[in-house]
C-alpha cells in the first residue's frame, strides 16, 4: 500500500502538469479568429477536464500522503485501531476525487461523439452552445455528488437527502446532451461507417448506464445496491459502454489523419458488433446478479444461490469482448500492411485538422489558419444555394493561399508564430529522481530518497537554465 500511495502521487504530479499544459495551450494558443465559441466540442470538453484534474488531483494527493504517513510515520488519520482517527475520512477524500474522476473519463468521449455525429450525419451539431454549457455544468455539478457512494456509511438523513437530490440533478445536463445528439441525427444524411456505429453505441449504452445510475439516488434502493454487482453493471455501462465506445469511435475517425491510411470499414463493423454484443452479454446480467445479492470484490460464490447461469453468460460475453479486440488488432495489422491511402479529408469533415496532410507534419500547419466560423473547414468547402441546398464552393473562390495567407502573415507579425518546443533531456532526468524518492521512502532507505530529491532538483534547475533553441 505504501508503494501504491507513492506511485499514485507521482502519477498525479504528471497528470497535474499535463492538465496545466493543455489548459495553457487551449487558452493562449488558439488560431486567430478561433473564439471560445468557435472551438470544437472535443476541445471544449478537454478544457473542462483540465479544470477537473487541477482541482481533483490535490484531494487524492492529500489522502495518499496521509495514508503514507499512517503507514510509515505512525500518524492516525485513517487507522481506527486506537480509536482516535476516522476511516470514513478516507472515503470522503477518495470519493471527492473519485466522482469528478468519472467525468474526467467520460467528457472526452462525449466530445469525440459531438465531433463524429455531425460529420456522418452531414449536419451541424444541434444546439452547439447548449452542448458546451452542459459539459461545463457536468463539471461543476460533479463536485456535489460524491457522497452518493457513501449512503450506507451512516451519514444521516440530511446528508443522504442532499446528495440524493444532487445525484438526480446531474442527470439533467447529461440528458440534454443526449437529446442534442439525437436532434443532430434527425433528418441527417447518415453514413453508418465504423466511427458512426461506435458513437451510436456510445449513446445507447451510456443512456442505459445513466438510467441505472439515477436509481442510486433513491437512498433505500441504494442500500440494497451498495457493494453488489448492480454497481459493477452500472459503472461499466457508463465507462465501457460510454467511454470505451467513444474512444474507439475517435480511433476509427482520426486513424487516417494520424497514419495516412483508413482502417478497413468492414472489419471495423465486425469489431463493433462483436464488442456491443459481448459487452451486453457481460454486464447486463450483472444487474440481475446484484439485485439477487451477489457482492462485489469477492472472487467466488457458494453454489445454490442462483448465480451460476448469469455468471456463465457474463463469462461468454467477456470472451466475446476479447474476440472483438483481436479483430481490431487484426484490422490495425492489415491496414499497416495494405491499407487504403486516406488522403487529407476522407470523411468530408468539418474541423481544421483535416486541412493538413495525412499524417500531418510535425508543425501541423505551414501557415496558421485564420478561423471565421464554427466548423470553419466545412464553410470553406460548401455554401447554401437559393433553395437551401449545400453546394461546393467553386475552387477559385476558396483561394486558400490568397487572403488567408495574408491573414496568416499578419498573425505571424503579431506574435502568433508557430511554437516548436526545444528538445531537452532534463525533464526526463527530473522525472527519474521521483521513483528514487519513492523507493527510498518505501524501504526506509533515507539516503536513496535524498539522492532522488537531489536528482529532481538538479534536473529542474538545469532545465530552467537551458537556453531555448528556435527551430
Amino acid at each position: 500500500m505504501t508503494f501504491y500511495a507513492l506511485g499514485l502521487i507521482i502519477l498525479g504530479l504528471s497528470s497535474t502538469v499535463a492538465a496545466v499544459n493543455f489548459l495553457t495551450t487551449i487558452i493562449n494558443l488558439r488560431a486567430p479568429g478561433m473564439s471560445l465559441m468557435r472551438m470544437p466540442v472535443f476541445v471544449w470538453m478537454t478544457l473542462v477536464v483540465q479544470f477537473l484534474l487541477i482541482f481533483a488531483l490535490p484531494v487524492i494527493t492529500v489522502a495518499l500522503f496521509q495514508l503514507f504517513f499512517d503507514r510509515t510515520l505512525g500518524t492516525n488519520f485513517f487507522s481506527s485501531a486506537n480509536g482516535t482517527s476516522d476511516p470514513v475520512l478516507w472515503q470522503h477524500l477518495f470519493w471527492l476525487f473519485g466522482h469528478p474522476e468519472v467525468y474526467i473519463l467520460i467528457l472526452p468521449a462525449m466530445g469525440i461523439v459531438s465531433e463524429v455525429l455531425p460529420v456522418f450525419a452531414r449536419k451541424p451539431l444541434f444546439g452547439y452552445p447548449v452542448v458546451v454549457f452542459s459539459g461545463i455544468a457536468i463539471g461543476f455539478m460533479g463536485w456535489g455528488v460524491w457522497a452518493h457512494h457513501m449512503f450506507a456509511v451512516g451519514l444521516g438523513p440530511v446528508a443522504n437527502t442532499a446528495f440524493a437530490l444532487s445525484t438526480m440533478f446531474i442527470a439533467v445536463p447529461t440528458g440534454v446532451k443526449i437529446f442534442n445528439w439525437m436532434a443532430t441525427l434527425w433528418g441527417g444524411s447518415i453514413r453508418l461507417k465504423a466511427p458512426m456505429l461506435f458513437s451510436l453505441g456510445f449513446i445507447a449504452m451510456f443512456t442505459i448506464g445513466g438510467l441505472s445510475g439515477v436509481t442510486h439516488a433513491i437512498v433505500p434502493s441504494d442500500y440494497q445496491q451498495t457493494d453488489t454487482y448492480y454497481i459493477v453493471a452500472h459503472f461499466h455501462y457508463v465507462l465501457f459502454g460510454g467511454a470505451v465506445f467513444g474512444l474507439f469511435s475517435g480511433i476509427y475517425y482520426w486513424w487516417p489523419k494520424i497514419t495516412g491510411k483508413l482502417l478497413n470499414d468492414t472489419i471495423g463493423k465486425l469489431h463493433f458488433w462483436l464488442m456491443i454484443i459481448g459487452f451486453n452479454l457481460t454486464f447486463a446480467p450483472m444487474h440481475i446478479l446484484g439485485l439477487q445479492g451477489m457482492v462485489r470484490r469477492t472472487y467466488r460464490y457458494p453454489k445454490g444461490y442462483g448465480f451460476d447461469f448469469w455468471n456463465m453468460i457474463s463469462t461468454i460475453g467477456g470472451f466475446t469482448i476479447a474476440l472483438s479486440l483481436l479483430v481490431f488488432f487484426y484490422n490495425v495489422y492489415k491496414t499497416r500492411k495494405e491499407g487504403q491511402v486516406a488522403g487529407n479529408d476522407p470523411w468530408d469533415a468539418r474541423t481544421l485538422e483535416w486541412t493538413t496532410t495525412s499524417p500531418p507534419p510535425e508543425y501541423n500547419f505551414e501557415e496558421i489558419p485564420v478561423v471565421h466560423a464554427l466548423d470553419d473547414f466545412w464553410h470553406r468547402k460548401y455554401v447554401e444555394d437559393k433553395e437551401g441546398r449545400l453546394v461546393p464552393v467553386p475552387s477559385g473562390a476558396q483561394d486558400p493561399g490568397g487572403d488567408q495567407a495574408a491573414h496568416a502573415t499578419e498573425a505571424h507579425s503579431e506574435g502568433h508564430g508557430i511554437h516548436m518546443p526545444s528538445q531537452s533531456y532534463m525533464p526526463l532526468l527530473a522525472a527519474l529522481g521521483m521513483p528514487l524518492i519513492g523507493w527510498g521512502l518505501t524501504f526506509h532507505q533515507w539516503w536513496l530518497a535524498i539522492v532522488g530529491g537531489l536528482v529532481v532538483l538538479s534536473g529542474l534547475y538545469a532545465w530552467a537554465l537551458e537556453p531555448a533553441t528556435e527551430e
